[in-house]
């Protein structure tokens, strides 16, 4: 441990719980389980300033846990740029095709290559650059740049606009307040903010929390909190968030794995403002021979970004009623989700699927055990073990870690 450094911990129960309102989680398409792992035992050690890093009054992991809760800024404007590399295999779009698919987007038929409920997933892999700007919860614009072209998606008041440049579609959609805030809390993530809201909305003694120095990002000063895991076998190595010195406002969020290497999630601004964005900012006339489509025209009960969703129960109540006993394995970062798909079967062999079976087999590993014989497939932060009989078991954890769980609790 470096001279400066410490673990001096205090219990969850110490730490002053940040008021409801400040600490409303938002429910990702991101499973809860990749950025759920949370923070928890908070370090009282005051941070130092490294040498040549920001020289900013010391604080402590609680205080600036509470700065991150407490902060309430409205209006802002930058630049962004996200990275995620999960490791998962190239498999000519298969991967962002079945992501579009499984949200209900795209550009089948009857569909909009403007409609936002697919085109955020993109943000799940590769390397992007969003601009952004907020001017309070009526009005968000976010922007995603690509080569030549660029999508758009600008919330104003009442009005839901996405614009695809390079296809010159739009998408529409009306929304009243409660479908607003409804849609705000079941967006992707996309700022640092998102990002550390999510891993700091659990708190448990399984997990340290301290400030190591300081950092500026975007030319702004900030501190920089790291969240590690205590317990041995999760993929997780640590979590870094730069804090904003004035605002309390996360400018930058990195996952970097137990296994090393690059970060899983790497997203921070490159360019930020907090004055107040333009009005012309949010304001949007869709191109002359633009394509527009309705929301109501898509005929789709969830209603994607824009739409009015269906009052009713909440994802993971669904996903409840969906497979048979879904169960929390474990505590902490090794909490591993179970369910049975209630086939009685896992994937396909080789020689019954042919080369479904074969080709679904070389993404894995064969593992066996106390529970029988199953494939793991494996990313850089999410592990799933489909065992023979047809149960699942996915978490953050290593693949030895996965066959325990499975073990304990066949």
């Amino acid at each position: 441990m470096a001279p400066n450094e410490t673990d001096d911990t205090t219990t969850a129960g110490e730490v002053e719980e940040p008021r409801a309102g400040r600490r409303r989680a938002a429910r990702y398409i991101v499973p809860v389980t990749v950025m759920g792992v949370a923070a928890a035992t908070i370090g009282l050690v005051p941070a130092l300033a490294d040498s040549g890093d920001p020289d900013l009054p010391d604080i402590t992991a609680a205080q600036l846990v509470e700065k991150i809760a407490q902060s309430d800024v409205e209006r802002l404007s930058g630049t962004v740029k996200i990275t995620t590399d999960l490791g998962l295999p190239d498999l000519g779009g298969l991967e962002s095709g079945l992501l579009s698919g499984a949200t209900g987007g795209g550009d089948g038929e009857g569909g909009s290559s403007a409609d936002p409920s697919g085109r955020l997933t993109e943000l799940a892999s590769g390397t992007h650059t969003l601009r952004v700007a907020a001017d309070g919860p009526d009005r968000q614009k976010l922007s995603l740049l690509e080569n030549a072209a660029e999508y758009s998606l600008i919330h104003n008041g009442k009005d839901v606009w996405g614009y695809d440049s390079a296809s010159n579609e739009v998408y529409h959609a009306t929304v009243d307040e409660a479908d607003a805030a409804e849609r705000s809390e079941q967006r992707s993530p996309a700022t640092p903010k998102d990002f550390a809201e999510e891993a700091l909305k659990a708190v448990d003694d399984t997990t340290s929390v301290k400030v190591d120095g300081t950092a500026q990002v975007a030319g702004r000063d900030a501190y920089r909190l790291v969240v590690e895991p205590k317990q041995s076998g999760s993929t997780v190595g640590a979590i870094s968030i730069a804090v904003d010195h004035e605002t309390g406002m996360p400018l930058k969020f990195t996952l970097t794995p137990a296994g090393g290497g690059s970060a899983v999630v790497d997203v921070g601004f490159t360019k930020v403002s907090f004055d107040r964005p333009d009005a012309s900012t949010f304001q949007f006339t869709p191109p002359k021979g633009a394509k527009v489509t309705e929301d109501a025209e898509q005929d789709r009960a969830h209603g994607g970004f824009g739409g009015k969703p269906e009052r009713g129960p909440k994802p993971e109540e669904d996903l409840a009623k969906g497979f048979d006993g879904l169960r929390m394995l474990g505590e902490g970062w090794n909490t591993v989700a179970t369910f049975d798909t209630g086939t009685g079967a896992g994937l396909p062999t080789e020689e019954a699927g042919g080369d479904l079976g074969g080709f679904l087999g070389s993404l894995g590993d064969q593992v066996k055990g106390d529970f029988g014989k199953g494939t793991v497939f494996s990313t850089r932060l999410v592990n799933a073990l489909v065992t023979e009989d047809g149960k699942v078991y996915v978490g953050t954890v290593t693949k030895d870690a996965l066959v325990k769980a499975a073990e304990a609790g066949k």
